[in-house]
């Protein structure tokens, strides 16, 4: 009898437990996170290392990190120096070869679509210059497109046995977001040729799309904070070039943008920048529906 109810709680628990997943997926920003879930679905599972409230520039490879890459058997980043400071020590000392720079278990977004702003010279006095060119891809949601063909083929390298479930997840993802992308085109033609002013250089992917017109950046170099002697200096050039609002991340200082926007009587916009960077952001497509509600709400005032 005993054997009878300790083999019944076994195949209890064999139909009962949750399926495991078949690819452990390490993603280093949050948007890489989302697009791996609308591609991976239920045979995937994600470990984001970022948040939205986090500098994508500035992240330390603690050991929680370490051991979730130690599992991993894909890192998802975005590439183009962005994780430079951290990444490479994080697969170092995870000791996970699949992560390691020309393995399939690595993976670049940014090595899929052409970069924009690629520095003449190289300069680290110049501040935080990428050699590539600027890596915040993900502000234009057609490079979240161009990603998404090539992650789906990876993931079915690496798990062939579900290529077709990939294959699908994309397919159905892609038919969806190209609608979403017509949409906010659509929403968003109020906002063409107007100039803005950025806290960061970090939206031209943005601006190109939606044909803003970025008249001043309020950091001197990228990634350098700019002193009130500087932002004086900003606020001559928007006396001669007027903006209709000033632009940053989540993720910044708010005072330097706040400072320009007092003095230019102009409204201070805070944008997502990824998944997370507001509580209306909770997935890609939420995350450009708040994109363009906040940049048009500006627009109006």
């Amino acid at each position: 009898m005993r054997k009878l109810i300790f083999l019944a709680a076994i195949l209890t628990a064999a139909f009962t437990a949750p399926a495991r997943a078949d690819l452990n997926v390490f993603a280093c920003e949050p948007e890489w996170g989302a697009l791996s879930k609308e591609i991976g679905g239920d045979k995937v599972s994600i470990y984001t290392a970022t948040t939205g409230a986090q500098d994508p520039h500035q992240i330390q490879a603690r050991p929680s990190l370490i051991a979730k890459a130690r599992g991993a058997d894909i890192a998802v980043c975005t590439g183009a120096e962005l994780e430079i400071g951290w990444m490479p020590k994080i697969v170092e000392q995870s000791a996970n070869s699949k992560l390691a720079a020309g393995q399939p278990g690595l993976f670049e977004a940014a090595s899929f679509v052409r970069l924009k702003e690629i520095p003449a010279r190289l300069d680290r006095a110049e501040g935080d210059v990428h050699a590539s060119g600027n890596p915040h891809i993900q502000t234009d949601p057609r490079n979240i497109l161009t990603v998404a063909k090539p992650l789906a083929d990876r993931f079915a390298e690496l798990d062939p046995a579900n290529a077709a479930y990939y294959a699908q997840r994309y397919a159905d993802f892609a038919q969806r977001w190209t609608a979403a992308i017509a949409k906010w085109e659509a929403e968003a033609a109020p906002l063409k040729g107007l100039p803005v002013a950025a806290q960061h250089a970090g939206w031209i992917y943005l601006f190109d799309w939606l044909g803003l017109h970025q008249i001043v950046v309020l950091e001197p170099k990228p990634g350098v904070p700019p002193s009130s002697g500087y932002l004086a200096l900003v606020l001559a050039t928007i006396e001669k070039q007027p903006v209709k609002m000033v632009v940053r991340a989540a993720y910044q200082d708010g005072r330097p943008s706040e400072f320009v926007s007092e003095r230019a009587k102009v409204p201070a916009v805070t944008l997502p920048f990824t998944v997370g960077g507001t509580d209306e952001a909770k997935d890609l497509f939420s995350l450009f529906d708040d994109t363009i509600k906040r940049l048009l709400a500006a627009a109006k005032s």
